[in-house]
């Protein structure tokens, strides 16, 4: 009889007990899209740094994505942003519905759904394409005035990027979409040195007419940026928060071919990936997914020489397009929950993981 207690106390305990094996809650997603990053776009920050540790090494889990969209292997931002926003491919040019015109849900509603605060932060305007696929139902991502509607109607907590001019516009009912935005009880900044001003949410920086300056003329703006959303995000919040952050001009350096330009966005954008991760390290439960729509400008890095037998004889970046390109790109993961994604997959595979998580589904 005492054996039979003493064994029923000992699963009591193990049943009270907190498991080493049972997974924290995620609370707060930070989604990181370096536009147009791909393996080689990082590889080259490695070299330019010579191979010191940059926050992608930091990366506690590793991931490849496929990129194709729903009507052509080599995708644009649209139909990618769509699909890591949604879960669902379309058809390039597409933004936020399906090929038959359905519109879908981005990742950003699923949270909102949850009680979380959303943000979104970026270097372009805040109607581009990536941007606009976690809000926008529209059929071709040149419909500017739709997509910037979309916008002002979709309540996400936090904008941060460029298209002051789309918003300034007069309205037929009167005032300008900045207007309808404060109406809403938004506060709004229009420079960039006024985002360090904002003391709550929701909050719309638009600090460019149209996309923010290179990154070798902007500053810190979107580590900064990044630091800021963050700390307003999650301010005074318990029901945790999702943050779509772009490094929107990867691509365009890469559509210029324009190597040293790269290379300054890359380092730009890394420095934002740091700032999450640091966020990540002092706020258990909050995991960090850094990843990209598309390659962009086919770069290769080779050898110097071509008899790669000799001793070091330098890298070239080398370019094979002015467009995009249908190769892999990585999927860098860090924080509560990096373990839970990890190897080959979809784009729209990644995407439903993390609505997954946001819904709280085991």
């Amino acid at each position: 009889m005492k054996k039979c207690f003493f064994a029923l106390g000992a699963c009591l305990l193990a049943a009270c007990a907190p498991s080493a094996d049972r997974e924290p809650e995620i609370r707060n997603v930070v989604y990181m899209i370096g536009d147009g990053m791909g393996l080689a776009q990082v590889s080259l920050l490695q070299i330019a740094e010579d191979y010191r540790p940059t926050a992608f090494d930091r990366a506690q889990g590793i991931a490849l994505i496929t990129t194709r969209s729903a009507n052509n292997r080599v995708t644009d931002s649209a139909a990618a942003g769509t699909a890591l926003s949604t879960g669902t491919k379309t058809n390039n040019a597409s933004l936020g519905i399906d090929p038959a015109g359905e519109p879908l849900v981005p990742m950003s509603v699923c949270a909102r759904e949850q009680g979380m605060r959303t943000g979104l932060v970026v270097t372009c305007y805040l109607h581009h394409a990536t941007p606009g696929a976690f809000y926008a139902h529209v059929s071709n991502r040149s419909q500017t005035d739709s997509i910037t509607c979309d916008m002002v109607r979709s309540d996400i907590d936090l904008l941060f990027g460029g298209g002051r001019k789309a918003l300034n516009v007069p309205l037929p009912e009167g005032g300008t979409r900045f207007d309808a935005l404060r109406a809403k009880g938004y506060r709004v900044a229009l420079e960039p040195e006024q985002i360090d001003t904002l003391s709550g949410l929701p909050a719309v920086a638009a600090v460019a007419e149209k996309h923010l300056p290179v990154a070798a003329e902007r500053g810190d703006y979107l580590p900064r940026a990044t630091r800021k959303a963050l700390e307003l995000l999650s301010a005074d919040n318990d029901k945790g928060f999702f943050l779509m952050v772009e490094g929107s001009q990867i691509d365009m350096a890469c559509h210029g071919n324009d190597a040293p330009r790269v290379l300054d966005e890359m380092r730009d954008f890394e420095q934002a990936v740091a700032a999450a991760m640091d966020f990540a390290d002092t706020h258990p439960g909050t995991l960090v997914v850094v990843t990209a729509d598309h390659e962009t400008g086919g770069l290769t890095l080779p050898s110097g020489k071509d008899d790669f037998t000799l001793p070091e004889s330098g890298v070239r970046t080398e370019f094979s397009t002015g467009g995009h390109s249908a190769s892999i790109v990585p999927v860098y993961l860090y924080g509560t929950g990096a373990g839970r994604i990890r190897g080959l997959m979809d784009n729209t595979d990644l995407a439903r993981q993390l609505k997954a998580i946001i819904a709280k589904e085991k």
